[in-house]
């Protein structure tokens, strides 16, 4: 029925479309670009390089549930990766109507894999590399030897005598064909409809909803009625019958009293064919906004999903500070235009986004005279021609003002308005708890970082480095520690240890754990007493948080090191010959338990000069469906063969070695020691 090829960026951060056959460029605009990172078929056919089959509504449902409420069209697809020499371009994705076969048959697999590779080999061939466009291409599909049964002429006179008004679109949607009554009923020459949009020639057609029920038509293959008002007050049926060439409608005026606002579904398209675009948009809108975390996941998710689905070019999110209007993130606007825009006084009477933080009302400008004419004081900064200023309240008081912006002038219907206000209400409770993650995920950054050393010591004949990376998700912050303490020219002491829970308290805890070690080993204090009496100053505390740790006395001079741990996953040891291994150590209980008085047996080994003693926490080694043992087996095999590598890329070397840095499920701590 249709397919089309997507791209993934330089950047490696989004996916975008760059030809398309079988379905107007226009009906897809929605998906023009959608992020690498999120949950979807395209962007899971990339990151897992396998095909995505998808074969009815449900299965779409069931497997993308966000993508699915986004896109309520009966159909099938397959995404396939586009696996190139040396990278994967991005995907070939190819469309069913929902009448074929819910299964993929090996046959039809083989077919879309040697097509995919077949694209992969043009895209290798390219010189230079093709760019995503800002609009994808149309590619007409070509029928040779398509038969004509009767006569053009013929066919064109039937149309023409009937009291029908009738239409046809080719598959890029324009119009082919319009008879005398289709003129009369939509109120233009036949002269100009031919090879327009109907979007474009008829503006009372650009809305949400007609656009839904081309886009459900065109995509699930399936009849469907919809009554609309041709302004002021004619109210016309629109029947559309679409196929593998295009779509057929036909256009009668209705004499009924019932004059329906949105669209009716034709007796032979099936139970839910044809939905109100809006209950979908908000929908899965709603979905998405929950996934979000932070403020710029808002930002993000409203340029991705909210601009293509208004049509819109650019994006400003603003809160207000000491009477000024702040930016807090922004699309499609150069940043000189955002540093004049940031921090104007919210005054109600300067600028919309003042008037819209001070009275809780929205405004619709749908050109710049427009705009002129009511903040005639406004600073006119961009080349933007439309806008549409949405505040965003919470408990009846404005929090912000999100500003959508519009390349060209952009009239705002009615629907279309509705539409937006229960947006900015779901976009107001996003920000919202966007904004508290965001003040106490800073909170808790600061104090973390305040806590763990800014610098290490140096001592004559020890070689240091250390990382510390947070979790990939959650709060981004947890209760890893290190610290290297020098007790004597010639002795040191090193610690790790790890927290129970990513959240302030884990990182506060931290800090406390971390000081009473310092102090405890800076007393003189054996390795073993170090965590008994750590151990004691947690009881103390009253916390129900326990702490893994390691301790290891190093003593430079007599060329050893005692260890001593608590819960802790064992250090790794690589000798100056290259073998490694992990220490065989006898640890105690966790710190905190409330275990009475436990004891920490002790562990020697040499530290002759060039070993390399390697400190960490679990995040290292834990992985999600694999053995912890076999994970500890591979990262000292990787220190063995890691060379003589200076010690701050080898740390970096061995992080790396487990996975990518930003799908850790735990946060990482290394220390790491050479003897020199």
């Amino acid at each position: 029925m249709a397919g089309g090829v997507y791209l993934v960026d330089p950047a490696g951060a989004e996916l975008g479309l760059v030809v398309l056959c079988g379905l107007p460029v226009e009906v897809y605009v929605p998906w023009w670009r959608m992020s690498l990172a999120s949950h979807g078929p395209n962007p899971d056919a990339v990151r897992e390089e396998r095909l995505v089959w998808v074969g009815c509504q449900e299965e779409f449902a069931r497997l993308y549930p966000r993508a699915a409420a986004s896109i309520p069209y009966r159909l099938a697809f397959a995404v396939s990766p586009l696996k190139g020499l040396r990278r994967c371009w991005g995907t070939l994705i190819l469309l069913w109507p929902p009448s074929r076969p819910a299964r993929l048959d090996p046959r039809e697999r083989g077919r879309i894999a040697l097509s995919a590779r077949r694209v992969a080999r043009v895209l290798d061939a390219a010189v230079p590399p093709p760019v995503i466009p800002d609009r994808p291409r149309f590619v007409p599909l070509h029928r040779p030897g398509a038969a004509q049964a009767q006569s053009a002429l013929a066919a064109a006179g039937l149309v023409e005598r009937l009291s029908l008004g009738a239409l046809a679109l080719d598959l890029e949607g324009r119009i082919t064909f319009a008879n005398t009554a289709a003129a009369a009923l939509l109120g233009r020459p036949v002269e100009q409809l031919l090879g327009t949009q109907p979007l474009q020639s008829l503006p009372w057609l650009d809305n949400a909803t007609c656009m839904d029920a081309y886009r459900t038509a065109v995509t699930s293959h399936e009849p469907l009625t919809l009554t609309v008002l041709r302004p002021p007050e004619q109210w016309l049926d629109f029947s559309l019958h679409p196929d593998d060439s295009g779509v057929s409608i036909l256009v009668s005026p209705r004499r009924t009293a019932d004059h329906p606002s949105k669209p009716v579904r034709a007796h032979t398209a099936p139970t839910g064919a044809l939905t109100a675009s809006r209950m979908h948009l908000l929908v899965h809108l709603a979905a998405a906004l929950t996934e979000t975390v932070g403020v710029q996941d808002v930002v993000d998710l409203l340029a991705d999903q909210v601009l293509p689905a208004f049509g819109a070019h650019g994006l400003i999110l603003s809160t207000t500070e000491a009477g000024r209007i702040k930016i807090i993130g922004h699309r499609g606007y150069a940043p000189q235009v955002i540093a004049q825009l940031d921090g104007l006084p919210t005054d109600a009477d300067l600028t919309p986004a003042g008037h819209a933080l001070a009275t809780g009302a929205s405004s619709f400008f749908a050109d710049p005279a427009e705009l002129a004419r009511a903040y005639p004081r406004a600073p006119q900064t961009s080349d933007k021609q439309a806008w549409a200023f949405l505040p965003l309240i919470i408990s009846g008081r404005p929090i912000g003002c999100c500003l959508l912006a519009f390349n060209h002038p952009h009239p705002f219907a009615t629907a279309e308005r509705a539409l937006l206000t229960p947006l900015a209400g779901l976009i107001a409770q996003a920000l919202d708890r966007a904004r508290l993650y965001d003040a106490k995920h800073n909170l808790a950054h600061t104090l973390q970082q305040t806590l763990l050393p800014h610098t290490l010591p140096s001592l004559t004949g020890l070689d240091v480095a250390a990382r510390y990376l947070p979790a990939s998700h959650g709060m981004d912050i947890g209760g890893d520690f290190y610290d290297l303490i020098r007790l004597t020219d010639t002795t040191a002491a090193a610690v790790i240890g790890d927290v129970q829970g990513h959240d302030v308290t884990a990182a506060a805890l931290m800090g406390q754990v971390r000081t009473a070690v310092h102090s405890h080993a800076t007393a003189g204090a054996t390795p073993g007493q170090v965590l008994t009496r750590t151990d004691r100053d947690l009881a103390d505390l009253g916390t129900d948080r326990f702490v893994t740790c390691l301790y290891a006395h190093l003593d430079l001079a007599r060329h050893q090191v005692t260890l001593a741990g608590a819960g802790h996953p064992p250090p790794l040891v690589r000798h100056p010959d290259h073998r490694a291994r992990a220490v065989d150590i006898d640890p105690g209980p966790p710190l905190g338990i409330g275990m009475g008085t436990p004891s920490y047996p002790l562990t020697t080994l040499p530290l002759p000069e060039g070993t390399l003693l390697a400190l960490y926490t679990d995040g290292l080694v834990e992985t999600p469906g694999t053995d912890i043992g076999q994970t500890t087996a591979d990262l000292v095999q990787h220190l063995a063969k890691a060379g003589d590598l200076p010690l701050h890329h080898l740390v970096d070397s061995l992080i790396h070695h487990t996975g990518p840095t930003d799908q850790h499920t735990d946060d990482i701590a290394v220390l790491m020691l050479q003897r020199t």
